[in-house]
């Protein structure tokens, strides 16, 4: 450490505790040639999430561009946009649980999951980008599959 006052580089630790908030080590030192005291704080620096693409390419995690993507797909729907940064936190959250790199099919597939029941339109469009749909047939199978899982069971009507 460089002395505050005089600039030296030689100095002692004179007292070492832990700062209140509990994320920092706060050290007391002395210098050699002044005699004078000064605190440092010692933190851990945090490791950045980061998105590995399809094409290898390792870009740092935005929660913000996630967040855009979101918003994209559900734009002119009844989606709330407390709705759309509740789940923007949300997958940041489940991001960071991933450990340091989350792939961005992963990140996709989770963002399909929770759009699926939100909104279907919604869900289509941003599987449409996600699954670089070509031609119309892959919005009709998407589509079909969507119907198989979320239609709603029609009652059966009674024969009298």
């Amino acid at each position: 450490m460089r002395c505050p006052y005089c600039s030296e580089h030689s100095d002692k630790v004179v007292d070492s505790r832990t700062a209140t908030d509990g994320d920092a080590i706060r050290r007391r030192r002395q210098c050699r040639a002044c005699g004078r005291r000064y605190t440092t704080y010692e933190r851990l620096e945090p490791i950045a999430l980061v998105v590995r693409k399809r094409t290898g390419v390792v870009q740092p995690f935005d929660r913000d561009k996630l967040a855009r993507g979101i918003a994209q797909a559900t734009a002119g729907r009844a989606v709330a946009s407390d709705a759309v940064e509740e789940m923007a936190d949300e997958l940041a959250e489940w991001a960071a649980r991933q450990g340091v790199e989350v792939t961005s099919d992963a990140l996709g597939l989770a963002v399909l999951e929770r759009l699926r029941p939100l909104d279907p339109v919604s869900y289509l469009r941003f599987a449409s980008v996600y699954k670089q749909f070509d031609d119309l047939a892959d919005f009709e199978a998407e589509v079909v599959e969507l119907q198989k899982s979320s239609a709603p069971k029609s009652p059966e009507r009674e024969s009298s």
